[in-house]
């Protein structure tokens, strides 16, 4: 049996109503529960939540699912919010003993502390952004991706707990443009190709 850990990141906040990432959060646990072998728990950030409880399913995983939209070339603040006082409470405790330097070579081998090294993790942002933003010369964000651009330090955060990563999804012009039957096709098939036709073998069922 593969844990599950999906968390939905998305805020109600100004004009957001957060409908888009409940949308890829129901998507996410209808497809694991239609599929035997996985366990799912879920956590929604704009409830209330206990950071012990939260740090333990952390540890209970053996995938956690991020989603989350991106705003201002960041995480919300809801989020955000959540990852320090839950990171914050796994100290020592679950998520990570140290930044992995000794005092005899305070220099090397920092984010080396994690605890979570058995478990990978993965990632959905939806932007306002066109995907073209990111790919065409001389567009805003330089030819860099999201993951290596807007995520670097999201995947550094993941990294210094020791989780690894498994193949991220974006989606693109969600404010003016969004076609959510077409992204949950595409969301579906990524999920399918990660979860159940992966050709490594520990996420096979």
């Amino acid at each position: 049996m593969k844990h599950i850990f999906i968390i939905n990141g998305g805020q109600k906040f100004g004009h957001s109503g957060g409908r888009f990432n409940e949308t890829i959060t129901d998507t996410t646990i209808d497809f694991f529960r239609s599929h035997p072998g996985f366990e799912v728990r879920m956590t929604n950030v704009n409830d209330d939540y206990d950071p012990q409880q939260e740090v333990d399913n952390y540890v209970w995983a053996d995938v956690v699912i991020y989603h989350t939209p991106i705003w201002w070339f960041q995480l919300p603040h809801g989020f955000k919010k959540y990852i320090d006082v839950v990171f914050t409470q796994g100290h020592a405790n679950g998520i990570y003993h140290s930044d992995g330097r000794r005092s005899a070579n305070p220099t090397r081998n920092y984010g080396t502390g994690g605890m979570l090294l058995d478990k990978k993790y993965m990632v959905t942002t939806s932007w306002n952004a066109p995907e073209e933003a990111f790919t065409i010369p001389g567009e805003f964000f330089m030819e860099k991706s999201v993951d290596e651009g807007a995520l670097f330090g999201f995947h550094r955060m993941n990294a210094f707990t020791g989780m690894k990563p498994l193949e991220s999804i974006h989606f693109h012009d969600i404010e003016k443009n969004a076609d959510v039957p077409r992204d949950m096709k595409r969301y579906t098939a990524h999920l399918e190709k990660t979860f159940i036709y992966s050709s490594v073998k520990e996420f096979q069922v």
